[in-house]
């Protein structure tokens, strides 16, 4: 977070009850940490568990497409939670924000480097008719300082990143590297 994460989802799926509470605890202290020591904010949402953001007092929840409704979810967060989807079409990017959503992650736009792929890669071209239903669209999988500017240039707002900060030597060289790219694009 200090080197440049401005997002965080709290996804941890071994984990529940108690287990995860602590866990989003713990990253909600540092992302405050991290925001403190620099001039800009550090949101943290927690994959799915409305009851876990609720009691952390989480910025909102990230629901996946077997989760909760988005009414339902802005029902129990309030009108200033920010609630994120998974998205896997740009049509369900707008439906997400017809729904309420504050934003969408549409996956993958390229192989994933942090699982095995098991959907075909959706491109550039996806994140340009998602970007079209004016939600907020962070691009997703295999996400790398290589193409995250193409990203934006296709209409993404932003990037959502797992596999080239947890395999990095230096999650930290990585996420500047990253952010470099972004901040050279907007």
């Amino acid at each position: 977070m200090a080197a440049g994460v401005d997002l965080v989802q709290v996804r941890a799926r071994s984990l529940s009850g108690r287990s995860l509470l602590a866990h989003a605890e713990a990253i909600l202290r540092a992302a405050r940490d991290a925001a403190g020591a620099s001039d800009r904010s550090v949101r943290v949402v927690v994959n799915r568990h409305v009851d876990v953001t609720l009691a952390c007092g989480a910025d909102g929840v990230h629901l996946g497409f077997d989760g909760m409704p988005v009414e339902d979810a802005r029902r129990c967060l309030g009108p200033d939670a920010w609630i994120g989807v998974s998205a896997h079409d740009p049509r369900e990017v707008a439906a997400a924000g017809a729904a309420g959503a504050d934003y969408a992650n549409l996956a993958p736009i390229h192989p994933p480097l942090s699982k095995a792929a098991s959907r075909v890669p959706l491109g550039p071209a996806a994140l340009t008719e998602a970007a079209s239903s004016r939600l907020p669209v962070l691009a997703q999988g295999g996400i790398t300082p290589e193409n995250a500017a193409a990203c934006l240039l296709a209409g993404a707002a932003g990037v959502a990143v797992t596999g080239t900060l947890l395999q990095a030597t230096d999650p930290g060289a990585a996420t500047r590297a990253l952010r470099s790219q972004l901040d050279s694009r907007r």
